[in-house]
Order: structure tokens, then sequence, then C-alpha cells
């Protein structure tokens, strides 16, 4: 076991507890994500995730808070930008730390960017991700990404079938976005380690584990059917060797991705020995 949380594991668990299929109460979530954020396996732990129109629920939840200590990301869909910004803004515990852009059926991919810098004044603190749709506007709006402050998301699952991408469509988002220069996080979906058939739902869902591997792969020049194997290895022990080894540059890349459980990936992660046994003792605790 190492003696604390590796640095490609740090802050890649950005706490979605409010979304489905978790869809944990705000009240309930936000007392989760303090106790999380005090725990052994705080470094573990990103942003709290809320939807946009659901930020002034926040304000007398984090009431108590010193200012600025609430580290949030919020999700909207691109016309509510400023809106989304000036409600964050107004709560005083809040940190507003990430924007994550959806863009609507319609929207021209060349028109994003320009749009973004004119709803987003400078904030060097401020990450805005760019939610990248699954159709034809993919590629083009990669590369108007490319060479702006703005990284990309990917959707990895969804409480249907069809919103899960396979191997296939995952590996070459992956590859054309390292390709491109884009950063990215993803969503949804990832709800383990490694790769798995969910047994309630039949569903097949990537791992983070896999999605690691198979970014630091992209990165180093692999073809499509290297990073299509890495994303299907359902080899706990090859895998977790593999992530042992991996630089934690790839995260420069691989920024992190949103979870409707902290503490069962970390509990996982914990199992394939990548994380300390202190560490699964208190997010057991946690999450009792």
């Amino acid at each position: 076991m190492t003696a604390q949380i590796p640095p490609v594991l740090v802050g890649l668990f950005d706490d979605a507890a409010v979304f489905p299929p978790g869809s944990l109460p705000i009240e309930e979530a936000v007392r989760a994500h303090l106790a999380h954020r005090r725990g052994a396996h705080a470094g573990l732990v990103g942003a709290f995730v809320l939807a946009a129109q659901d930020i002034d629920r926040l304000a007398e939840l984090t009431a108590d808070l010193p200012e600025g200590s609430f580290d949030l990301s919020v999700t909207v869909a691109l016309p509510g930008v400023s809106d989304a910004l000036a409600a964050a803004h107004r709560i005083p515990a809040v940190r507003l730390v990430g924007l994550e852009v959806a863009v609507p059926d319609g929207v021209a991919a060349d028109t994003v960017v320009p749009a973004l810098a004119a709803a987003i004044d400078d904030d060097s603190g401020l990450t805005v991700y760019v939610e990248v749709p699954r159709d034809d506007r993919r590629a083009a709006l990669l590369t108007a990404l490319a060479g702006t402050p703005y990284p990309a998301k990917f959707r990895t699952g969804g409480v249907r079938a069809e919103l899960y991408p396979d191997e296939h469509e995952l590996a070459a988002a992956v590859l054309a976005a390292t390709r491109a220069g884009v950063a990215f996080k993803a969503t949804a979906g990832l709800h383990h380690a490694l790769r798995n058939t969910d047994p309630e739902t039949g569903f097949e869902q990537h791992g983070f584990l896999n999605l690691l591997l198979a970014t630091d792969a992209a990165l180093k020049g692999a073809e499509e059917a290297e990073v299509v194997a890495l994303l299907a290895d359902r080899d706990g022990d090859r895998v977790a060797a593999r992530v042992r080894a991996l630089s934690p540059q790839v995260r420069d890349v691989f920024r992190s991705f949103g979870t409707c459980s902290v503490a069962d990936p970390a509990i996982e992660s914990a199992g394939l020995g990548l994380l300390p046994a202190t560490t699964v003792a208190d997010l057991t605790e946690v999450s009792a």
C-alpha cells in the first residue's frame, strides 16, 4: 500500500452526488461533500457539481462556511452562462472553479468559443469545460477548442444504454482530443474503477482507471486499436499495475470525472492497492 494518495488520483473525483443515478437530495449531498473534504481521502475529491438552476439553494446550506471555501462546478447550457456566473458569485462561501457548458442542438460549433468569450470575464481560477456533443459537430468543436482555455467534456454514460459510447467511440474521442491538444473531463457512467457489465441494467460501463490508461496511450501516439483494448480491459491486476506506472502528467489532459458516489470508486481503487488502507476505513465511515 502507498503511504499517501498517488498524484495520478488526486482531485480526480468531482462530487456529482445530486445527479442520477445517485440523485441525493442537495441537503444530504452538501453534508456528505463536506465530510469527504474533512476525511483522510479529501485529496481524492474535486469540486461539488450542481446544475445552474439549483445554485441559489447553496446560500442557506453553506451560510456557516468560510468565504470562498466551497469549491463549485456548475452545469449549464450555453445561453445561461452569464446568469450562472452571477448566481454563484452572490454566495459568499462559494468559490466557482468550474463551468460545464452544454451545447444545445442546433448551435453551430464555430459559434461556441466566441459566445463563451463574450459571456465570461477573465478569471484565472475558473475552468470552463465544453460538453462535446455526440454528433457531427464533435470534430469541428474540438478543432475550435484547440488553442483556447476551454477544455472538453465527454459524456461516458447515463441512465439509458444508448447514452454509453462503446469503446470505439470513446477511443476516437480521446484520440481526437489529445491530437488537438484539448484537455477534457468525463461525466456519467464511470461508476467503477474497471470496465464492467452492470449486473442490474446490463449496461456496458467504462472504468475510470481504463480511461486514465487510454489517455496516457493516446498521448504517447497509440493507434485506435490499442486505445480500444485499454478501454475494454477488465483485468484488475493488470490495469492497476499499469496505473501505478503512470506519470501524473496524464492528469494535465484527463482532468477529472463526475461521480454520483465518491466512496464507491475510491473504495474500489483501494481494493486494487492504489490507495492506503487508512483511506478505505475513512471512506467506509463517511459513507455509512
